[in-house]
């Protein structure tokens, strides 16, 4: 039985709540490459992430494969089954992995019945997810690849601890909607800023600032909108959109 949890949004319910809830949750261990939840497939169960970080993945008919959004240890997966529907919108995909709480769809559902306030709750974090996936669709839109790439390396490094991120750029080609070779050039200009430092399979992130600099309005409003509604998911806040 689970009895504690580093997932910041379990953390902002009332004790009781809270412990009730991790009753029913199992600790389960997810690894790199992973993919939880397949894209049109029966919702089992819902997740909690207390680490790493994943990806939503929006499927095309032609089983091409894009990035809509992100989430580590402030989020869930899928509010799909908050929102009463049975079927995953997207894929998950696990870019760096840790340990989640997984909990029955039937089971959450059950408690959120129970409990207007986590019914809420879920509902609150269910619309950051929304504003999120049109952030990410104007982003695609209206930025250049260095400001989206810019704001993508700062939604990692809001999730994951330390400023070594451990991304390729084959993966940010999929994070990005870019060719590969468009990826590396991003990586290149935004290294030159010296904002970031790339190794292989690897980012190091040197000038937060410059990266919110670089990013401008691409990044922001729907952090700022997790921390109104939800509470801080990262030690050092990220900065409010204005």
């Amino acid at each position: 039985m689970v009895s504690t949890t580093s997932n910041r949004m379990l953390q902002s319910l009332p004790p009781d709540e809270r412990d009730q809830l991790l009753s029913q949750c199992e600790r389960v261990e997810v690894g790199k490459g992973d993919i939880p939840i397949l894209f049109g497939r029966p919702l089992e169960f819902a997740y909690f992430p207390e680490g790493g970080l994943s990806s939503n993945i929006a499927v095309t008919g032609e089983g091409r494969k894009i990035e809509v959004g992100c989430f580590g240890y402030e989020g869930m997966v899928s509010t799909a089954t908050v929102l009463g529907s049975t079927c995953a919108p997207h894929e998950v995909m696990v870019q760096v992995g840790g340990p989640w709480l997984r909990i029955g769809t039937e089971v959450l559902r059950d408690a959120i019945r129970c409990s207007p306030v986590l019914h809420d709750l879920l509902l609150r974090y269910a619309h950051t997810v929304m504003l999120t996936l049109s952030q990410t669709a104007m982003s695609n839109a209206a930025f250049s690849i260095e400001e989206r790439l810019a704001r993508w390396i700062l939604m990692a490094h809001d999730r994951l601890e330390g400023d070594e991120l451990p991304l390729t750029h084959d993966f940010l080609s999929i994070m990005l909607a870019a060719q590969r070779s468009s990826v590396t050039l991003a990586v290149q200009t935004v290294e030159g800023y010296g904002a970031i430092r790339a190794r292989r399979a690897l980012i190091i992130v040197r000038d937060r600032g410059m990266l919110c600099d670089l990013a401008g309005k691409s990044y922001g409003p729907a952090e700022a909108e997790y921390e109104r509604l939800i509470g801080p998911f990262r030690d050092k806040p990220p900065p409010h959109a204005g």
